[in-house]
């Protein structure tokens, strides 16, 4: 590449540079030639041993380049930052060209090019330098350019700083506040979508109490509860997703969660790969204990690894399986203590470009990573995720013949169900006054028609203000529970639910709200003798809560 000064990057000689017989030898510390102050030969020896001694104490590299004739010195650094021997390294600036990576060769070479025929005397820049055992370093290079008495550039002193780490955490950073971002919106979408959900469930209650269990009218309906049930799912995943504090494990059963994430995400990775799910007979369930938000973090971490392993495409396979591992069969696991006993296996195998044994080696190290984009925290947050769980995690791997991952979770007995289906018998009636106080309006008009159908007196309303403008309106009449939303504009449920209980003590409160619980701001925190219902909910739900509270 030739620059706009008529010299040459590649460290050709210029010939008007070889035949300047007026031009004294390049002086790196010797910013003009005609300078009436230029340093003597003791000083100058004196300032290069300075020079020496400040680099030696910052670890940073120094290269020495004459711009006229490309001859390159590496005074400091080069086998303690950069990795190379002295002696066997070229002293042309080609040298430090062809290690430059090859995304930011072209820009930084412009970008001195151009600074070099300007009239500064200062440059620098960032790129990716390729170190003697093969891995790129981000590098912060400072430099000083040196001119002739006619403004010609001569000579070009860099300090070389490594900055990756620097660069890593800048990098997490900016994840984490992505990260950050995406779980606010996604608490935001989970508690929209637990309204909507809420109401579905609501009025196919509702439809199915008056036609019955029985006929096409009935199974439409219950199809259309099921798919509300299993979208729900979903809202619970951009819920965990979305927390700010570390989550509680829970027992769960792993050829669900799989599947739920199957009709969730993952179709998200692209359409040039092909999903494929082998999962262990449904019959025979094998229940896990751990937080399911994080495994699922895991799942789609692995998944987004396998895409990109696999640029032209390929095939992208989950698997679970229960193994039964004893002392003598037990694999290498690499995650602390080995308990023996029956493990449920997740399996994530891709066809992509697999992995050398150095790479392997480095794998679940922080930081670590082969993308250039990469915070290499993710692996290693999977390692420490899964051994918190009591398990192990697994990498096999080979360069051209993809990759698998497999997870090893100690396999549990199955909980209690926490969710049943509506029940052929009749939910518990009342003839309560109930005040429903509910801004979305499909979730308060179902709310009152089930509340209704069950023999309860319901006043409603769309915010505090008509509340309280409807008990004052019904001064005589005494309100024996209050069901509010938790998050509403202008006058929150608690504030409201606050204030009635000054002015009724009596009045029983139940919350419901999309939000976790436990993620509701300090004034918001429901106190003893209220009770909360998360959203989505169904009738029979919704039943047995308020009367549960009416008689507690």
């Amino acid at each position: 590449m030739r620059l706009a000064t008529g010299d040459y990057l590649t460290g050709h000689v210029a010939p008007s540079a070889r035949d300047d017989k007026s031009t004294p030898p390049f002086n790196a510390y010797k910013t003009n030639e005609t300078d009436s102050c230029a340093l003597s030969e003791n000083n100058s020896l004196q300032s290069q041993d300075h020079l020496q001694i400040v680099a030696r104490a910052t670890n940073d590299a120094v290269r020495n380049w004459d711009v006229r004739t490309g001859a390159v010195v590496w005074p400091q650094g080069l086998a303690s930052l950069l990795g190379y021997c002295q002696s066997s390294i070229p002293t042309q600036i080609g040298f430090w060209q062809e290690h430059v990576h090859p995304e930011d060769v072209a820009d930084v070479m412009a970008r001195i090019g151009a600074a070099l025929a300007g009239c500064g005397e200062h440059w620098s820049g960032e790129y990716r330098f390729r170190h003697g055992n093969g891995d790129y370093l981000h590098i912060l290079e400072r430099a000083l350019i040196s001119r002739n008495g006619e403004g010609r550039a001569i000579g070009f002193v860099g300090s070389l700083m490594d900055i990756t780490a620097r660069k890593q955490l800048q990098d997490q950073l900016c994840r984490s506040q992505k990260m950050e971002a995406f779980g606010q919106l996604a608490s935001g979408v989970a508690h929209d979508f637990s309204n909507f959900l809420t109401t579905i469930l609501g009025y196919s209650d509702l439809v199915l109490a008056q036609t019955g269990p029985k006929g096409t009218v009935a199974s439409h309906v219950s199809e259309i509860r099921s798919a509300a049930g299993r979208a729900s799912v979903l809202t619970g995943q951009l819920l965990a997703f979305s927390r700010r504090q570390a989550l509680e494990s829970r027992v769960v059963e792993g050829n669900s969660l799989i599947a739920n994430l199957e009709r969730s995400v993952l179709r998200l990775i692209g359409e040039s790969i092909r999903i494929i799910f082998h999962l262990r007979d449904p019959k025979e369930s094998a229940y896990i204990k751990v937080d399911p938000g994080q495994l699922i973090q895991i799942l789609l971490n692995l998944a987004l690894n396998a895409r990109d392993a696999m640029p032209n495409g390929g095939q992208l396979t989950f698997e679970t399986a229960v193994v039964d591992l004893s002392d003598e069969s037990k694999p290498a696991f690499l995650c602390g203590d080995f308990i023996p006993g029956e493990y449920v296996v997740i399996s994530v195998t891709d066809t992509g470009v697999g992995m050398n044994d150095k790479v392997r080696a480095h794998l679940f190290e922080p930081f670590f990573t082969t993308k250039d984009r990469g915070s290499g925290l993710g692996l290693a947050t999977s390692y420490g995720i899964v051994h918190q769980s009591g398990g192990h995690i697994r990498v096999e791997s080979e360069e051209g013949k993809g990759t698998t991952v497999r997870i090893y979770l100690p396999k549990v007995p199955p909980p209690p169900s926490p969710y049943h289906k509506p029940s052929r018998k009749k939910p518990p009636t009342g003839n309560e006054t109930i005040l429903v106080l509910e801004d979305d309006i499909g979730v308060r008009h179902m709310s009152v028609r089930v509340l209704r159908n069950l023999g309860y007196q319901v006043i409603e309303a769309a915010n505090g203000d008509d509340a309280q403008r409807l008990i004052g309106k019904n001064s005589g009449r005494r309100i024996h529970l209050l069901l509010t939303d938790m998050v509403m504009p202008q006058m929150s449920g608690r504030f409201f639910a606050d204030w009635l209980r000054k002015v009724s003590p009596r009045t029983k409160i139940v919350f419901v709200s999309g939000y976790l619980e436990e993620l509701m701001q300090p004034e918001d925190k429901i106190d003893n003798g209220m009770f909360f219902l998360p959203k989505p909910f169904d009738a029979e739900q919704l039943a047995q809560t308020i009367r549960h509270v009416l008689d507690t």
